[in-house]
């Protein structure tokens, strides 16, 4: 069977752990529907594996996971009501694709990529994926970010993972488009006038393809340190760039904000031919 390419990868902002159980969160209204809105509805072939950017998954140089069997559902969230750590999403591990992506990476000069045969998922990925593809019968492989780079890193990252989407592996970054925790606000409504301006700039440089304008957002975005502190849940995003090609069209798929801080903002990025 031949299997259908992908055309496109995702950058997905998944803002609290709350996600997984909060109806009144828009995003989550979102993500229940992608499949559907987004993705193409039940007439398009599902995916033959998923390959997810945590921004919860950080390691001094690139791992991969390779479970065999299920996944492990990963709570790596503290302080939240107990039915949230009683969810599971036993989707199959994908270490083939583990094999594939550490290929790819060590042939486009990433010189050492690690493989992790027993970690699970963490939140990053198995809450956005429990909404995404509830029916957890895909196999997740996931890949780390290193914090201790920088943007051009993790969207070479992507490039070298660019051939993936012709075997039809969907490749989806998973953080926050701003993710300040300290600047969390009470649920009066308004936004942190650093996280709009920040969220504004990116929406722009996204829409506009100026790529290279958010490899280096650190100097050229406004209030960038104010919208990630640090860039674990910001580097996913580069990744799906990269993976989709300097000349990929952007969309911005959702939007919405909690807390006046967390931007819920998530973009889908189209191949061109």
């Amino acid at each position: 069977m031949v299997q259908a390419k992908v055309k496109e990868t995702y950058y997905i902002s998944h803002g609290s752990p709350t996600l997984s159980i909060d109806d009144s969160l828009p995003a989550r209204g979102f993500l229940k529907s992608f499949r559907d809105t987004v993705y193409g509805g039940p007439q398009r072939p599902p995916p033959t594996s998923i390959l997810v950017i945590s921004g919860h998954w950080e390691t001094d140089y690139p791992t991969v996971n390779a479970v065999s069997g299920t996944c492990d559902t990963i709570y790596d969230f503290y302080g939240f009501p107990q039915e949230m750590y009683k969810l599971k999403y036993p989707a199959p591990g994908a270490p083939q694709l583990a094999t594939r992506v550490k290929e790819l990476l060590i042939a486009s000069g990433f010189e050492r990529v690690g493989v992790d045969e027993k970690r699970g998922l963490d939140h990053g990925a198995w809450v956005p994926l429990m909404l995404m593809f509830p029916e957890a019968d895909i196999p997740v492989c996931q890949l780390s970010v290193q914090t201790n780079r920088d943007g051009t890193h993790h969207y070479n990252l992507g490039k070298a993972l660019a051939p993936l989407k012709d075997e039809g592996v969907l490749i989806i970054g998973s953080g926050s488009a701003t993710h300040n925790l300290r600047g969390l606000r009470s649920r009066d409504g308004s936004i942190a006038s650093a996280a709009l301006e920040f969220d504004t700039w990116l929406k722009d440089a996204l829409l506009d393809g100026r790529y290279e304008d958010v490899n280096h957002y650190e100097e050229r975005a406004p209030h960038a340190k104010a919208a990630h502190p640090w860039p674990d849940h910001f580097y996913p995003l580069h990744v799906a760039i990269g993976a989709a090609g300097e000349n990929s069209k952007a969309e911005l798929i959702h939007h919405s904000w909690q807390f006046g801080m967390l931007s819920y903002a998530s973009y889908k990025f189209t191949t061109t031919e």
